[in-house]
């Protein structure tokens, strides 16, 4: 059975977004579902924040350029059940590379057809940059769902309008008609603020059936966990963001 590729795309920074990826992907690992996370980000946040070491040629950057297989790109991290195809800087001309090519939507799409029927993994993340770049493109042309990671703040309000336009963009031009969207994760919850609450409050009234039920909270220990390259599972498991994500794995 094909494994089911999950996009957490955003053209904001500082939404949660690689956070929301790795900690998501680790905590569906923990329930022993065997998960791969894809990081399309040249500042390859997600793959030091799962202890990985940058290293060159081992992106993704050759495989979507029509240089080698996936398969031979994939690592394993100290998390049981959860591989990681690593980033590094040389997949910033990624970008350059894919607007030279005919079909330039869909070649992470062919790039990572092996590992996708390969019966290794049941789940795909792709983390993409903070941009809504060729690499965020091709992520959203190559998924079956969209995960949006939403800070609790008005202003990413108006990038979620955007995103949504874009998924409508995806399926009128027939590049991937069958991309869903998942569901919106709420980031960054301050309980002190009324702000956060009025923003939560405000997609459940507008999106009630695309919203997770589960909200996660700003910590800073959230926030540490990747500088020290763990998980919170690891770094804190009784922090009130690794339950949060627990019951984001369960939704």
């Amino acid at each position: 059975m094909p494994a089911t590729v999950f996009t957490i795309a955003n053209q904001k920074g500082g939404v949660g977004k690689t956070t929301t990826a790795i900690t998501l992907a680790a905590a569906l690992a923990n329930k022993e579902i065997a998960t791969l996370v894809v990081d399309l980000d040249p500042q390859a946040n997600a793959t030091s924040g799962l202890g990985i070491e940058k290293e060159e040629g081992q992106s993704i950057y050759g495989p979507i350029t029509g240089e080698g297989s996936i398969l031979d790109h994939i690592v394993e991290t100290n998390v049981k059940n959860l591989s990681l195809v690593p980033s590094e800087v040389d997949l910033a001309a990624a970008e350059i590379e894919l607007a030279q090519k005919p079909d330039y939507l869909l070649q992470l799409r062919e790039a990572i057809r092996p590992v996708v029927e390969s019966d290794r993994y049941r789940v795909i993340i792709l983390d993409c940059p903070p941009a809504l770049g060729l690499l965020s493109m091709n992520s959203l042309a190559a998924a079956d769902y969209l995960l949006i990671a939403l800070q609790c703040e008005y202003l990413a309000l108006e990038g979620l309008g955007q995103i949504l336009k874009v998924v409508d963009r995806l399926h009128e031009a027939e590049i991937n008609r069958t991309l869903a969207i998942g569901g919106i994760v709420m980031t960054m919850f301050d309980v002190r603020t009324n702000l956060s609450r009025q923003v939560v409050e405000e997609v459940r009234t507008h999106l009630p059936h695309l919203i997770f039920d589960t909200v996660i909270p700003r910590t800073v220990r959230l926030s540490e966990a990747p500088s020290f390259g763990q998980t919170i599972f690891d770094y804190d498991r009784m922090n009130p963001g690794a339950t949060a994500y627990k019951n984001l794995a369960v939704e």
